[in-house]
């Protein structure tokens, strides 16, 4: 390269520099003035005494109905009589299935769409031999000041119990809503991939009553605080979730002769099968970038500080690089494809013996837009063996998109912006499943979220041991739910 070449080529390099330089100090976050929002009376310590008496009530559930102690669920719903005297009397009340309940708060404008919170009264059960493991007995309910311990704290009475909070605070206040309020409490939302759930039959409860939903929060994403010195300064990052992935179970299978073990062939049916699992693993599903993953890191990077907006303000151009870093770290892979997790495994009852069907149970969980259907034809593709038996033991699809520029999200994040601005909202994907899903049939506008506060080390309690709330979030998340009914069934 000649002298003139080079000059030529830095100073090129120096003005991309420059142009970067000012492209990132013009990448911050978007100039809207939320305003504030008056503050919401609510009574933090009855919340609290509440969300204490419900978590002492073991509303567990199981896949196999005949284990459920339905008495519980009536223990519940006795409670929360009590505990909502004007609620009771003002709302109607339906017991749908068996334990379901729907309440319906009635509107000054029948020519409107009601608006939905739904949140589910089951929990998980805890896991035999870790009862003693817990710093407070599972259904104790404990409130030592400053956490309230026990299972259903996060997940999620806590919701149910802000929600009835909101409603019965508003009806002491004299509001009443120009649309219709539902609230709609599924009994067996943690049975996973359940086809006769509570909350399907609410929804075609609702369906065959002709009635359409302007919109639907459930549980899903939280606030998050986030504090990485410098990158991400003293922000809380609200996550929105507005799709959820989908849950299949799938049954593969290899035959063979079995056998005494004595004399094995070169492969028994286990060998065989080993060599399908690693076909699976090998040959993960394509990852892809969908908006959603945009404006996360959009709404993160104009949140970073300057140095580290020279990078983020350049996400456009990132892409082939992020989805490569993605797909190389488990928790962020999951964000980008449709996963796949070999989990269980059956060969021979004995080991003298070789076995004749040797299989593995293989959880996926589809990003929206692949369906079942399209796992199947992945596995026969992908496996070499094609004597494999397939068999689809469980499965609900992944949800549709809801649209952030519709007036349900804007909702949500003017009340989020305006409690507090260092919060930065962002629309993501929900990696389990919710009751939420089955309502796609008469709603367009489904949300997730769950208004509390709390740590990433707390949240991976939920369905663990010390499962536990910090009492300081549960006076906001009433906050927010009185706060949302206001607005969401207004007429605009």
């Amino acid at each position: 390269m000649s002298k003139t070449s080079k000059i030529a080529a830095l100073g090129a390099l120096g003005v991309a520099a420059g142009v970067n330089a000012v492209r990132a100090l013009k990448f911050t976050p978007e100039k809207v003035d939320y305003g504030t929002a008056p503050e919401e009376k609510v009574d933090a310590a009855r919340a609290a005494e509440h969300l204490s008496k419900a978590i002492s009530i073991q509303t567990v559930s199981y896949p196999e109905k005949e284990k459920v102690d339905f008495s519980k669920f009536e223990e519940f719903h006795e409670f929360l009589e009590e505990a909502y005297p004007l609620l009771h009397k003002t709302l109607s009340k339906e017991i749908i299935c068996e334990a379901s309940l729907m309440y319906c708060w009635k509107g000054t404008r029948s020519d409107l769409d009601p608006i939905a919170l739904l949140s589910h009264q089951d929990v998980v059960p805890i896991s035999a031999g870790t009862e003693g493991d817990w710093e407070h007995p599972a259904f104790s309910g404990y409130n030592d000041g400053e956490f309230i311990w026990g299972r259903g704290a996060l997940d999620m009475k806590n919701h149910l119990i802000g929600v009835m909070e909101a409603v019965e605070t508003l009806l002491e206040e004299g509001f009443q809503p120009e649309r219709d309020v539902y609230l709609l409490f599924g009994q067996d939302e943690e049975v996973v991939a359940s086809g006769e759930s509570g909350a399907k039959a609410m929804m075609e409860t609702l369906q065959q009553r002709g009635i359409h939903l302007d919109s639907v929060i459930d549980e899903g994403g939280a606030i998050l605080p986030v504090n990485i010195k410098g990158v991400l300064e003293n922000k809380n990052l609200v996550g929105i979730g507005i799709a959820e992935k989908g849950y299949l179970d799938v049954e593969i299978s290899v035959n063979a002769k079995g056998g005494h073990s004595s004399q094995p062939p070169k492969h028994s049916a286990l060998g065989e099968l080993a060599d399908v699992i690693k076909d699976l693993e090998n040959h993960q599903f394509k990852a892809e970038l969908m908006p959603f993953i945009t404006d996360l890191f959009s709404g993160l990077g104009r949140n970073c500080t300057y140095p580290v907006r020279l990078v983020t303000c350049n996400i456009p151009y990132l892409k082939p690089v992020i989805k490569e870093v993605m797909k190389q770290i488990p928790p962020a892979a999951c964000l980008v494809r449709t996963t796949t997790a070999v989990s269980m495994a059956n060969g021979s009852p004995a080991a003298n013996v070789l076995p004749q069907k040797a299989s593995v149970v293989v959880n996926f969980r589809q990003m929206p837009g692949t369906t079942t259907a399209d796992v199947v034809e992945h596995i026969r593709k992908v496996v070499r063996n094609k004597d494999v038996e397939i068999k689809v033991l469980k499965t609900k699809e992944a949800s549709k998109f809801s649209p952030t520029d519709a007036r349900p999200f804007r909702i949500i994040k003017e009340i989020c912006m305006q409690e507090d601005k260092s919060n930065v909202v962002a629309p993501y994907l929900v990696m389990g499943g919710t009751d939420a899903c089955f309502y796609e049939p008469i709603c367009e506008n489904i949300l997730r979220y769950s208004p509390y506060k709390v740590s990433v080390a707390l949240l991976r309690c939920t369905h663990g041991t010390n499962e536990r709330i910090p009492v300081a979030a549960i006076g906001p998340g009433v906050a927010f739910f009185k706060k949302y009914i206001k607005r969401a069934s207004a007429e605009n």
